[in-house]
């Protein structure tokens, strides 16, 4: 079969377009070349390979003989991984939320040889229908207008173009007030759903660090409302069909109130997110059911989402056999011929599975006798409906699984090396700790040069500029990986990194960072991206990183940073504080009662080892952990030279604590140290 250019990507979700009718570009200057010689507009199409309805406009347009035919005599066609180019998409994203009053994927962009765009939208049928343009007719029209009105065309994209640089344009403020926090508390107060937990209606997306930042609140303020939200949430999750109740691990978000009918596609950055929610509410409360939440996530993500050389893969599908769910959904009869009648009861009644199913078809939106699995009352103590789920999940690796994204992108991987690195030290299992130590080694190796970081590893190729959330992410989880290990080697990473980002990235003008680097391709216009989404920003994360790494380094001007990031937040975050809950994180560390902790002694000794088994169990987020060995020479003591004088008294493990610049006397157990620092 013929392909088209992106047969030679390493993408997957270019690769699976390689084999379309429509002769698809992928961005570059051969692309924008041609198009400027043929005097043609550009048809720009940016998806990722778990897109479902990415999947359906490709069978319906672009697999499509007569679609292509039009798509290819009017534009020159461009294809976009959104995962690979985030830079891109984040451009094109923003010009059609503005356009249009909403997005997502797949997005479709048109726009002039010179990357100005004209007209925006998401998925287009291939027939007009339903008041929703057709993608032949959309052509029809935009190759006429081409060829009789091009005024009215470059007057759009010269408003559109207008329109971006002011939305875009950042003004600093002064640093917010504590008061901030306390807007962004009743703004989530306000939408949280009292029955289902989560915030706002359908479709819900779990948004983890609205969590964090909640359980940080509750610490600060003895909100008990607070921890009420978060636990809420996290159990309809983790008893909803957005969590996988067989394979483990979470879907990409809930169609529904209910937290029932999931988005299927499974998400690497989710997983992480996800998991560091659990392990803290398990650490502020203690109740087992959050650790053993997080344990399945990351049961699933070693067991399915790792390479064998060490980096997580990014994601896996929602469909199977093309249809989207069908891997993860069972009928009642299935049940009996597995389990046996006696036993499929059981596991019904369990996990909620009837004759006529809760499943609906796609299209007719009938039921279909399948069930997507949920909890409703707790579960038994009883082992066997344990040995019934693993008989089950068995059976269902016998299924053709949905697609899995292999390609390995560092900013997701930086999430979840901080994920594994805080589950490793927070539940006491070393494989999680190794998993980190892995794939932080994996992209030290491959995904670096010149201490500049890359965007992409697959089969064998890295490649890709790297961006902001690539640097953050990845400095965010050596931080992790030195606090749960106190190898030097990670902080001296996450120091020459964050020095590297600071250079590239920093916008000297208005403070915080660009989201490209100065040294890569020249977009349409050079964004600071300030909210918090689906991830966190790259701003947000990086004011945390900045301040844990002044905390630890002693070096101020990183602290300075910081302060910098959250006033040129100012504006917006008085604005709309409920979207920028991770930087909210990051100015709660910042308004003081956050803590240096000096552990000086043995770090093999058991007295040593119980200091930092107690520091791991207690919710205490806004602290550095530095460990002083007693050998002679320690890497740290040249990154961060003020420990010198914290010294182990009379050969015991001793804790030396600071708060807000000011230090305790040292105390040599356990529960003094825990005390200084639960101190408010």
């Amino acid at each position: 079969m013929p392909q088209n250019r992106l047969k030679d990507e390493k993408s997957p979700y270019l690769l699976g377009h390689a084999g379309n009718p429509v002769d698809w570009y992928p961005w570059g200057e051969e692309a924008f070349d041609r198009a400027r010689r043929e005097n043609k507009p550009v048809f720009l199409s940016i998806g990722y390979s778990t897109c479902h309805w990415c999947h359906v406009m490709e069978r319906e347009s672009f697999e499509d003989d007569e679609v292509s035919k039009v798509l290819n005599r009017t534009f020159i066609c461009i294809k976009v991984d959104r995962e690979e180019r985030p830079d891109i998409d984040g451009i094109y994203m923003s010009v059609c939320q503005a356009m249009t009053g909403s997005g997502g994927w797949p997005l479709t962009i048109l726009m002039s040889p010179d990357k100005r765009p004209f007209y925006a939208g998401t998925y287009f049928p291939k027939e007009s229908r339903y008041g929703r343009i057709g993608i032949i007719e959309l052509a029809q029209r935009i190759e006429k207008l081409w060829a009789t009105d091009r005024e009215k065309i470059n007057s759009i994209a010269e408003t559109v173009v207008e329109n971006l640089q002011e939305m875009m344009a950042v003004t600093p403020g002064n640093m917010p007030g504590e008061e901030i926090m306390h807007l962004a508390y009743k703004e989530l107060e306000k939408r949280y759903d009292l029955e289902y937990g989560g915030f706002g209606s359908a479709p819900k997306f779990p948004t983890p660090h609205n969590l964090s930042f909640l359980l940080r609140y509750w610490r600060r303020e003895k909100k008990d409302k607070a921890l009420e939200m978060v636990e809420k949430t996290l159990e309809e999750m983790r008893n909803g069909g957005i969590c996988d109740h067989l394979g483990f691990g979470f879907h990409r978000y809930s169609t529904d109130r209910k937290w029932l009918v999931p988005h299927f596609e499974k998400m690497l950055y989710d997983q992480a997110l996800l998991s560091i929610a659990y392990l803290e509410a398990f650490q502020a409360t203690g109740n087992e059911k959050y650790s053993t939440a997080a344990n399945e996530i990351f049961t699933y993500v070693l067991r399915d989402m790792t390479s064998n050389i060490g980096g997580f893969f990014s994601a896996e599908d929602a469909d199977s056999e093309g249809v989207e769910g069908k891997f993860y959904v069972w009928s009642l009869s299935e049940l009996r011929e597995i389990l046996g009648e006696k036993d499929a009861k059981i596991f019904a009644s369990a996990y909620n599975i009837h004759n006529e199913g809760n499943f609906h078809d796609e299209l007719t939106r009938a039921l279909t006798g399948k069930n997507i699995l949920h909890i409703t009352e707790p579960l038994s103590e009883d082992n066997s409906l344990e040995l019934m789920r693993q008989k089950l999940f068995n059976f269902r690796e016998k299924r053709i699984p949905p697609y899995k994204d292999d390609k390995i992108l560092t900013d997701w991987n930086g999430l979840m090396i901080a994920a594994m690195a805080i589950g490793g030290r927070v539940l006491g299992v070393d494989s999680y700790t190794t998993g980190a130590k892995r794939a932080a080694g994996f992209i030290t190796k491959y995904l670096k040069r010149d201490n500049r970081l890359l965007k992409r590893y697959r089969e064998g190729e890295a490649s890709l500029p790297a961006h902001l959330d690539d640097y953050a992410f990845m400095i965010w989880g050596l931080i992790e990986l030195y606090e749960s290990t106190f190898d030097a080697a990670y902080l001296k990473e996450a120091y020459s990194l964050n020095r590297t980002q600071i250079e590239l990235f920093w916008d000297d003008t208005n403070g915080g960072f660009y989201f490209t680097s100065k040294e890569e391709e020249e977009l349409l216009i050079r964004r600071l991206e300030l909210y918090d989404g689906a991830t966190p920003s790259g701003n947000s994360v990086s004011a945390l990183n900045n301040l844990r790494l002044a905390r630890i380094t002693g070096d101020s001007h990183f602290e300075e940073v910081a302060k910098k990031i959250a006033c040129a937040y100012s504006n917006e975050l008085k604005q709309s504080p409920i979207a920028f809950t991770q930087m909210l994180i990051a100015m709660d560390f910042a308004f003081g009662q956050s803590l240096e902790i000096v552990i000086a002694g043995d770090s093999e000794a058991a007295d040593t080892q119980r200091m930092l088994n107690a520091l791991r169990k207690a919710f205490i987020p806004n602290k550095v952990v530095v460990l002083h060995p007693l050998e002679e020479y320690q890497d740290i003591e040249t990154m961060a030279p003020y420990i010198k004088e914290n010294k182990s008294i009379d050969g015991k493990a001793t804790a030396y604590v600071c708060r807000d610049y000011t230090c305790q006397s040292p105390v040599t157990s356990s529960e003094e140290m825990i005390a200084l620092a639960q101190e408010n």
